[in-house]
């Protein structure tokens, strides 16, 4: 099979691309500060270069976001503030370097309305936060939180996380976090769960020793299902010593809309470190 039928049939791990009409104000954000957050993703690239100082913002681009904020806002902007995904190395550093604005990168995957990451990027200045997530709206709001409250090592991929992944290099990753998938509760749809024994082989190579994987869900089976596969694993050990390490969540885990619906049930939260 050619690659492109290969992509074309790669199973497939999340529902629908995008929900209800956007408003003026978010179709924008998606058009002009969605790029300039959205990393090149170069293969075995250290992925704290997608943070790296960006070089200062030409005349041409200062002027025209001051006309989009006039346009748009009536106040501040945060446009300036990212770079666009080809100025993302250092000046000093043309290669990548080490002259990086983080010390480490976590990866969220399917972050969906952003409160959890822009959380982690606000408390944590110096990690860089890669969160990925497909569902358009999703992004959208998250953009809204960016525009409130510049965080500028946040990057956003609003594709298929497994891109991400197979271009990260071995141990360049320090945590992981998986909150509240969809559990495809349809036993012809569990292939479609994004933890499988063959996604942890690849989050065991890009994740450094003692990174933590972060799991959460509402969903009795599929925390069944993951606890079972994370388990057998030989590369991840469960921190948990008492059964409150599930039941409450630690302080460093803010809470999700989602969680907060608990649609399925009690949530469990689940902290596996790379061994």
């Amino acid at each position: 099979m050619s690659a492109e039928h290969a992509e074309r049939y790669r199973r497939k791990l999340y529902g629908r691309r995008k929900g209800p009409a956007l408003s003026v104000r978010q179709e924008h954000l998606l058009e002009t500060l969605l790029p300039k957050l959205t990393p090149e993703l170069r293969e075995g690239a250290d992925p704290r270069s997608y943070f790296a100082s960006p070089s200062p913002p030409l005349r041409g681009e200062v002027e025209n976001s001051q006309a989009q904020r006039s346009e748009f806002s009536g106040g501040g902007t945060v446009l300036d503030e990212h770079p666009p995904p080809g100025s993302l190395r250092s000046p000093t550093s043309p290669q990548g370097g080490d002259d990086y604005n983080v010390d480490d990168v976590w990866l969220e995957i399917g972050f969906g309305a952003g409160e959890h990451l822009h959380w982690q990027a606000v408390n944590h200045p110096r990690v860089g936060l890669i969160g990925a997530e497909p569902f358009v709206n999703g992004v959208a709001k998250l953009l809204s939180k960016i525009e409130e409250e510049p965080t500028p090592n946040i990057r956003i991929y609003m594709d298929d996380a497994r891109d991400i992944i197979s271009a990260l290099p071995d141990a360049s990753v320090g945590r992981v976090f998986v909150l509240f998938p969809d559990p495809w509760p349809k036993v012809r749809h569990h292939k479609r769960r994004f933890l499988q024994t063959e996604m942890l082989d690849q989050l065991a190579r890009v994740m450094k020793p003692g990174a933590e994987l972060r799991f959460a869900s509402d969903d009795a089976p599929l925390l069944e299902f993951t606890l079972e596969i994370l388990m057998a694993h030989p590369a991840f050990r469960w921190t948990a010593q008492c059964a409150a390490d599930w039941h409450i969540r630690p302080l460093d885990w803010p809470q999700t809309r989602y969680e907060a619906k608990q649609l399925h049930g009690i949530p469990a939260f689940l902290r596996f470190c790379r061994v």
